[in-house]
């Protein structure tokens, strides 16, 4: 019932709450990127979605796009930029999102939207966190985030789907608040944002 029904209308009215509530730091950070960034301030990447129907996913911009010799993107942390750093840290990268709940596209609460090309990569049951909408925040970042393996990262994002219920994202919502002050577990150990998943093998 909750899944099915009050989940999409607690995610329409909080959502666009938020969009109203967050709309002047949304522009103040719009214009400091747009600067930084050479008149370039969201990030667009299309993502797999629930039963991976792909959409467009939107976040605040925070890196460069600088290339090598041969035109190969530059790893994260040489493309990551002072202020794109502190958005990052502080998670105002992912208020655009409000927007993509808004719409339809995500939920407030669930597994995080990841790379399409890693979608034939997963097992079957890695597979199942497309069974709900993918989420701003989720079971898997308030424990651990980027700071975690894949293979936790997976286990969380399913035990969520086979957990879901309204106490349960309260619960998700208070320790994102907190996780997000704490500034936790922004970075894995080895990378400015989060290695790339190459299967499991």
């Amino acid at each position: 019932m909750y899944s099915k029904f009050v989940k999409r209308g607690l995610d329409v009215i909080f959502s666009g709450i938020a969009l109203l509530c967050f709309c002047p730091i949304i522009l103040v950070l719009i214009a400091i990127l747009m600067i930084a960034n050479k008149y370039s301030a969201f990030f667009v990447q299309e993502r797999p979605g629930k039963d991976g129907k792909i959409f467009k996913l939107v976040k605040f911009k925070t890196m460069t796009d600088k290339t090598d010799s041969d035109g190969n993107l530059l790893p994260d942390d040489k493309r990551l930029t002072k202020i794109g750093a502190f958005i990052r840290s502080t998670s105002l990268d992912e208020l655009p999102q409000l927007w993509n709940v808004l719409k339809g596209d995500m939920s407030l609460i669930g597994p995080r939207p990841l790379l399409i090309q890693y979608l034939p990569l997963y097992s079957s049951e890695q597979a199942r966190r497309h069974e709900v909408k993918p989420g701003i925040t989720g079971w898997a970042q308030i424990n651990g985030r980027n700071a975690i393996t894949w293979k936790q990262k997976f286990e969380y994002d399913v035990w969520y789907v086979d957990n879901i219920s309204f106490a349960l994202d309260l619960k998700i919502l208070w320790l994102t608040f907190k996780k997000v002050v704490a500034r936790e577990n922004i970075n894995s150990a080895t990378s400015a944002t989060m290695e790339y998943f190459n299967g499991n093998n």
